[in-house]
């Protein structure tokens, strides 16, 4: 349309300027010394314009043919850009589908004149890591920092997650420390380091990197909790292998007290406690736990520290009783500490109580047990039974009413075997099992 304008406007000029040297074409003499030149003035405009134009297009033809190594030059750049972006988008693709050797080929062949040769060098790096070539792999890297050595932290943590993935923890452990000097804030280094340590089982550089992570927010809150009961549980772990048997009680006080208040802490420390037979330490620190926050996992293993002073432990255990009542585990635990006084009523009392609130398979051997040694084999054979029962999956096979035994070798020893029923363990609910234990503890308190 812009030439169509143009032509336009040149034929209106020509037809207009016709006119115009129709009638009368001018006149024009030129004189130089002895030569003159004389001619119509329209022939000597047209001529200017024939000549203008010839130096026009002479000159514009002379700059390109000036300018043609230049042309072809950026030509060739543009040429080798377009070819560099076919193949990394080819590369890329082909890395992602998993065919490792035509990715390096392609992501390599035009990296010089790619726009951003360090992704071509880092993906090459990884297509070669997966073929086991780490020398290449090495190589790719170093290109890829000398292509662009303000990129300083990309290629690092490509190089750091590559030795990660190949098992090279020392290589990757001095290359997220030179990461880390370069930007101490980088979450994702941070993120590297702590996984690192974690596989290392470096704990104590971890404990110094864990103000970092928090402050980074490089772990949720979570994350964090986990963290730190590891920390502290590695602490306790070493100090109770130390030759100096006060290091345990050190590292247990420096602890923060909401973590020495915890369940999963508490049973830890007072395990390794009860490994040095310091019970009653024990029994100090599991009440003291008990009385802030109530466990019922404490509590059953308060029932198994054997205390110098049983009475005293007792009356703690029994205090609770007020709170707890119907707590099954609890009733549990009483009826074994009163074992451990000999208050052997007392303890019949509490551990039938605690198998009609809950039946457990501990509870059943321990009154099996007890009733074994009163002489009362045949309700302690029910209970072992119950027991076994709770503890076993697999159901029952059914049997005939009765088994005929008289070809058989064996002699059953008592009634039971013979197929008649035996008696019913009678279990005392705890409502009325606790006015009867009050009664009995007036009778059968040590004293």
């Amino acid at each position: 349309m812009k030439i169509l304008i143009l032509s336009l406007l040149a034929l209106a000029a020509s037809v207009f300027l016709a006119l115009m040297v129709q009638n009368d074409n001018g006149y024009m003499l030129i004189g130089y010394g002895e030569w003159t030149i004389e001619g119509s003035l329209a022939f000597f405009m047209l001529m200017n314009l024939v000549v203008f134009a010839v130096i026009y297009f002479l000159l514009r033809f002379i700059s390109r043919v000036w300018a043609m190594p230049d042309q072809i030059h950026s030509w060739r750049i543009k040429r080798g850009a377009r070819r560099s972006r076919k193949a990394l988008s080819q590369g890329l693709m082909e890395l992602s589908e998993g065919s490792w050797k035509h990715a390096e080929r392609n992501l390599i062949r035009f990296a010089g004149n790619s726009e951003t040769p360090m992704l071509n060098y880092l993906a090459a790096a990884r297509s070669a890591q997966q073929q086991g070539a780490y020398d290449r792999r090495d190589e790719y890297l170093q290109l890829a920092h000398e292509s662009m050595p303000s990129a300083d932290v990309a290629v690092g943590l490509t190089q750091a997650e590559l030795q990660l993935e190949h098992h090279q923890m020392e290589q990757a452990l001095a290359t997220l420390k030179h990461l880390r000097g370069i930007a101490p804030r980088h979450t994702h280094v941070l993120k590297l380091l702590k996984e690192l340590y974690e596989h290392l089982d470096d704990w104590q550089a971890l404990g110094e990197l864990l103000p970092d992570l928090k402050k980074q927010k490089v772990i949720d809150r979570d994350e964090q909790k986990k963290l730190e009961f590891n920390l502290f549980h590695n602490q306790l772990t070493r100090a109770a292998q130390d030759e100096d048997p006060l290091q345990l009680h050190r590292v247990w006080k420096s602890l923060p007290r909401q973590i020495r208040l915890g369940e999963e802490m508490v049973t830890i420390f007072v395990n390794y406690l009860i490994n040095r037979q310091d019970n009653e330490q024990v029994e100090k620190i599991l009440r003291e736990a008990i009385n802030q926050h109530w466990s019922d996992d404490l509590v059953e293993l308060y029932g198994r520290v054997i205390s110098s002073d049983s009475p005293r432990q007792l009356t703690a255990a029994e205090d609770w009783l007020t709170a707890y009542p119907k707590n099954p585990v609890l009733l549990f635990t009483l009826g074994r500490l009163c074992l451990q006084n000999k208050l052997w009523g007392k303890a019949r009392s509490y551990l039938e109580a605690s198998i009609g609130i809950g039946p457990s398979a501990s509870a059943y051997r321990e009154l099996g047990a007890l009733l074994e040694r009163m002489g009362e084999q045949v309700q302690a054979m029910i209970c072992f039974k119950s027991g076994l029962e709770l503890k076993s999956d697999t159901p029952l096979l059914e049997l005939p009413a009765s088994l005929n035994l008289h070809n058989s070798k064996l002699e059953a020893p008592m009634d039971v075997a013979r197929g008649a029923n035996p008696p019913k363990l009678e279990i005392i609910a705890a409502d009325q099992a606790l006015p009867a234990m009050e009664s009995e503890a007036k009778a059968s308190s040590p004293r």
